[in-house]
């Protein structure tokens, strides 16, 4: 399984972007799919998680009423809706996918990680 994570860029604080993972060599509709962040000098940090079907989603308290994640299984790709953006949200944005279907918050659950995409929240 191959993840292609993009969407990022430069935004003002307020703003809003909207982030894709596109995936392909899987059955992507079988996997339930994870956005993580990581800050300079932080840890990797759970976002946002949806299941294969799209019916049950799961957010960090931090981004809880401004990301929506969501997936088009025809296209095979996940998207997060990122509003109300705020310095803090900046990081390095990666998808991840788990073969297993758990909704989690765990990294470790997750079998497969795109390459990552920079968001920056200007103030």
């Amino acid at each position: 399984v191959q993840l292609q994570a993009f969407g990022g860029g430069l935004v003002q604080a307020g703003g809003s972007l909207r982030l894709s993972c596109a995936s392909s060599g899987g059955t992507f509709s079988r996997y339930s799919m994870g956005w993580f962040r990581q800050a300079p000098g932080k840890e990797r940090e759970f976002v946002a998680a949806i299941s294969w079907s799209g019916g049950r989603t799961s957010y960090a308290d931090s981004v809880k009423g401004r990301f929506t994640i969501s997936r088009d299984n025809a296209k095979n790709t996940v998207y997060l809706q990122m509003n109300s953006l705020k310095p803090e949200d900046t990081a390095v944005y990666y998808c991840a996918a788990d073969r297993h279907g758990s909704v989690s918050y765990y990294h470790g659950s997750y079998e497969y990680w795109g390459q990552g995409t920079l968001v920056t929240v200007s103030s």
